[in-house]
């Protein structure tokens, strides 16, 4: 069987990925905004204010890009989407407690407007509702793939608080991605082959296209938080710097340089200082780093575009690698 290569044509933008599954988004969409009557008001007008925020949505869009390749059954995918774009949310709103995050896609954060108690309880009620749209898909193994990723996400928080700071190393980094963000992606891609009834090669494979694609992603982010501009990104450029957070970019300036003064300052615990922050931002943008992270993430993307040769042959397996292909060719 042929190995699936990144196209010669050209990819099809998000916007144009996006469209392709339009009506299906329409419903994840919709799921998302189903509420209780039990819910208490403050908390709906939260979640509501938390989804019209908006987002990317790229986590759906694999599911239901994914969910069409393999012939899964709509309804299903578009709970599987919901449930994974909720859980997205849910751990953004217990991300910007625990970062003292004052700003999320420019807008004011939960925990700006809420007690950090409050703020706790919402994202734990996300979570609920995440784990419920998951469950209305009726299939224990995408059940089992949801509470194996919010584990790892969990997991992945607690290592980026006790083992992020301070002297990094690319191996503990990696694995942090994974479990922030690449397990997240990870279910957004074998879902579909767990609904649809494929191989468990095929599924296999799926679950490395979204963990491939998704690290890829995380360091496309990473490498944003150097070259873009705040009001392009929502937050303060340097963000992960000011809470003593080494990305990828960082580190490899720091291979590169490991001698200069500022970094050393930065690893010995003044990241509080803006403009030492400022400085070493200047820094890893004039260098090398930018390009070895995005050179790394291409790789990641090779990776996972490979692994989709086993999966039917459609314009949906074209749209994932042009999706992956989009992950790292983004300017937000």
């Amino acid at each position: 069987m042929m190995t699936t290569t990144i196209a010669h044509t050209r990819p099809k933008t998000l916007v144009e990925l996006l469209a392709m599954v339009q009506p299906d988004m329409e419903q994840v969409e919709a799921r998302m905004r189903e509420t209780s009557l039990a819910e208490n008001e403050a908390l709906h007008h939260a979640i509501d204010y938390l989804i019209t925020a908006g987002g990317k949505r790229v986590r759906p869009a694999m599911t239901l890009l994914a969910g069409h390749m393999l012939g899964a059954p709509r309804g299903p995918i578009a709970y599987l989407g919901a449930a994974l774009e909720m859980l997205h949310t849910a751990s953004l709103v217990h991300d910007d407690l625990i970062d003292g995050a004052l700003l999320r896609r420019g807008q004011a954060t939960l925990n700006t407007q809420w007690n950090a108690s409050a703020t706790v309880l919402a994202g734990d009620f996300l979570f609920g509702r995440a784990a419920d749209l998951a469950a209305q898909t009726d299939n224990v193994a995408v059940m089992r793939s949801f509470a194996r990723t919010l584990m790892t996400m969990v997991n992945g928080e607690l290592n980026q608080m006790f083992n992020g700071r301070g002297h990094p190393t690319r191996d503990g980094y990696f694995q942090r991605i994974f479990g922030k963000t690449g397990s997240l992606f990870v279910t957004a891609a074998e879902g579909p082959a767990f609904l649809s009834g494929a191989t468990p090669a095929v599924a296999t494979a799926m679950a490395t296209y979204g963990r491939e694609v998704g690290i890829a992603f995380q360091i496309m982010d990473d490498i944003l938080d150097f070259t873009a501009d705040a009001s392009h990104l929502g937050k303060p450029v340097g963000s992960d710097l000011r809470q003593g957070l080494f990305t990828l970019p960082a580190l490899l300036y720091l291979e590169d340089r490991p001698d200069d003064p500022n970094v050393a300052a930065l690893l010995d615990g003044r990241a509080g200082d803006p403009a030492l922050v400022a400085h070493v931002v200047d820094s890893v943008r004039a260098s090398g780093a930018i390009q070895g992270a995005l050179d790394e993430a291409r790789t990641y993307v090779a990776r996972g575009v490979a692994a989709l040769s086993i999966a039917p042959d459609n314009e949906y397996r074209q749209a994932l690698v042009d999706l992956a292909i989009a992950f790292v060719t983004r300017d937000l």
